[in-house]
């Protein structure tokens, strides 16, 4: 499962600043993932065959991000149904054994997503979000900041709070539907630790936080 979370973490500290570089070449790097996972997905060793598998999930949740950030970052509302792009497949996938690793992480990964933006949008801060892109980087910071010290306002936190416990309570009846499901927890898990440290980073040191 150390593999899943490390997945998660990844487009925080390699997408994120190379598609803001060349977000033609960055989704493009999705046909090497796929590559990449298929050949491993064929050994007959268990654990290269299930690191093939992580790879084939996370390939979806990486050309999403790529299209995503590369040429819709400025439009909030975009973000779900194209990070949902390969949703229908994953969802076909989870009856055929063979893939349900894949589909349980991309799955996970867009759980995590959804949430994500859900929040966002109840705590209001939705209208920032294209804001800070546009931004200077002097002025992006000054609004992240903005954004995470309106997040610790009682009201907000308190939601984003109870958000919080409903994805763990989500995470841990994951962990117990098997292999598949243990994968999508460990990418559920990973997203609202992901999410706690943008927070902090927002709030300390908003240059830091990825979107800058």
């Amino acid at each position: 499962m150390l593999s899943s979370a490390l997945l998660v973490t990844l487009p925080v500290f390699l997408q994120a600043p190379w598609v803001r570089i060349s977000p033609a070449s960055a989704a493009a790097f999705t046909a090497v993932l796929l590559a990449a996972g298929l050949a491993l997905e064929r050994c007959d060793a268990p654990g290269r065959r299930n690191a093939g598998l992580l790879l084939i999930g996370f390939a979806g949740s990486w050309l999403a991000g790529s299209l995503f950030w590369g040429w819709a970052r400025l439009h909030p509302l975009w973000h779900l149904p194209i990070e949902a792009i390969a949703l229908p497949l994953a969802l076909g996938g989870l009856t055929i054994p063979r893939w349900r690793l894949a589909c349980g992480f991309y799955l996970g990964s867009l759980l995590g997503t959804a949430a994500t933006d859900a929040a966002i949008a109840a705590t209001g801060l939705m209208p920032l979000w294209p804001a800070a892109l546009a931004a200077s980087p002097a002025e992006a910071a000054q609004l992240l900041h903005r954004a995470a010290e309106q997040v610790l306002q009682p009201a907000a936190l308190s939601l984003v709070g109870c958000c919080a416990l409903l994805l763990l309570q989500a995470s841990r009846w994951l962990w117990q539907r098997g292999e598949a499901g243990r994968v999508a927890s460990a990418a559920l898990a990973t997203t609202l630790a992901v999410d706690g440290l943008f927070l902090l980073a927002a709030l300390l040191a908003p240059r830091l936080s990825g979107l800058i």
